[in-house]
């Protein structure tokens, strides 16, 4: 099957493909994404980056999630995270999960987690193990 992409026009450089839609995250976003990011920083082999309004978070060369400084993918309230190398039930598990979608970039298996309450900072931790995990 052929992948389509989207292309969008531009005056002065010709056609460039469309990038991931960025948004300003939520107040309550910057909360999570800190605690969330001390967490994982205290985790063997994390080291954290800045990207473009993002933190990029790597286990040792491999990149394995993004968390919201100022910007959000797809929404103000989400993370997102990369699978290359898990185990199918894996999959199986993030197509059951409603607060999961794919992203523009889902040929690299990246995967949005929306939070939308305190409560759902363990189960995106856990999501972010998993990452972590895969990214050897």
């Amino acid at each position: 099957m052929r992948k389509q992409q989207q292309r969008r026009s531009g005056p002065s450089s010709g056609s460039k493909p469309l990038r991931p839609k960025f948004v300003l995250i939520s107040e309550e976003m910057k909360a999570w994404s800190a605690a969330l990011g001390s967490e994982l920083a205290g985790w063997p082999g994390v080291a954290s980056r800045p990207m473009f309004g993002f933190s990029a978070l790597y286990r040792g060369k491999h990149i394995f999630a993004i968390l919201p400084r100022t910007r959000g993918m797809g929404s103000a309230n989400s993370l997102a995270f990369k699978l290359e190398n898990a185990k199918p039930r894996i999959f199986l598990e993030l197509r059951d999960e409603p607060r999961i979608s794919t992203t523009v970039m889902r040929a690299s298996r990246w995967f949005v987690f929306e939070l939308t309450a305190d409560s759902d900072l363990n189960d995106a931790l856990d999501w972010l193990r998993i990452a972590y995990e895969a990214a050897r």
